[in-house]
């Protein structure tokens, strides 16, 4: 199976670029947006990520969102500042179904409501992107956005486990840091503590089979897709873990397990070509 189906198989996967379509619930636009991140060594503008997004709307929804940043001018300008960035970002999803514009206005709104539960959902939806963004300009400028989100969230809540999970994944995932082992600490001092905790387990296995660490991969992933075997996005990378190690019995096992989470008749087809070559 190859990777792009890889991808449409782990239903929580958000191919976040720069401008990006919603899924496969929005049909895809004519047009494809240009890539107007920054390359080399140069840091994400997102006014100019900003620009580049309106440039693709049509005139009449260009004056819609200009109408809404004009917006707030007088009175509670926190509220209305609330209220401005929730309707950009609900017509970024929506109408223009740019996700980018999207996660950042649902962010700057999290941001002044202060809410651990809106902080939270748009620090996992930077997060769950950039864990498959290419871009390693984008994918940095993403994982500091999530990261100020979850370290706002742990400060409205210092004791969840998840939050600490996600803000050790922004490390392990996004390049923010000269040492990678920081998020791993942090993943791993969740994971010692409570070894039943799947997210920081899962985390930790991914971050295993990304940096070649084959058997911690396979260790705690397996211990995932054990106790969730439901989890498909574990179960794969389980089966992907023991097919590079060389255990082609094993990684025909839990590419047979994956199949029961999957209706799409073409991906279970693909499997099936990937279980009968690691048979030959």
């Amino acid at each position: 199976m190859n990777k792009q189906q890889i991808g449409l198989v782990t239903g929580g996967a958000l191919l976040l670029c720069l401008i990006f379509l919603f899924g496969r619930t929005i049909p895809p636009q004519k047009n494809t947006a240009p890539v107007a991140a920054t390359t080399g060594s140069k840091a994400i503008d997102v006014g100019a990520i900003l620009t580049a997004a309106r440039q693709q709307l049509t005139p009449t929804q260009q004056a819609y969102v200009s109408q809404l940043e004009a917006a707030v001018v007088r009175g509670d300008v926190k509220n209305q500042q609330i209220k401005v960035y929730k309707q950009l970002a609900a017509f970024w999803r929506d109408s223009a179904h740019m996700l980018l514009p999207y996660a950042w206005y649902t962010s700057e709104a999290a941001k002044l409501e202060n809410s651990e539960k809106n902080l939270t959902f748009a620090a996992q939806f930077l997060l769950e992107g950039l864990r498959r963004q290419d871009n390693p300009e984008l994918k940095k400028w993403m994982a500091t956005q999530a990261k100020e989100l979850f370290e706002k969230a742990l400060q409205l809540n210092p004791g969840n486990d998840s939050l600490k999970v996600g803000l050790g994944s922004c490390y392990l995932f996004g390049g923010i840091s000269d040492m990678p082992m920081q998020g791993i600490q942090i993943i791993k001092e969740v994971a010692d503590r409570d070894p039943n905790n799947m997210y920081a387990q899962f985390m930790l296995g991914m971050g295993g089979l990304v940096s070649g660490q084959l058997d911690r991969a396979i260790e705690r992933l397996t211990k995932v897709a054990e106790h969730e075997p439901g989890n498909l996005e574990a179960v794969l990378m389980l089966a992907e873990a023991n097919e590079r190690k060389g255990d082609s019995a094993t990684a025909v096992k839990w590419y047979e397990v994956s199949k029961k989470n999957i209706r799409d008749t073409g991906i279970v087809n693909e499997i099936n070509s990937r279980i009968n070559l690691l048979k030959k």
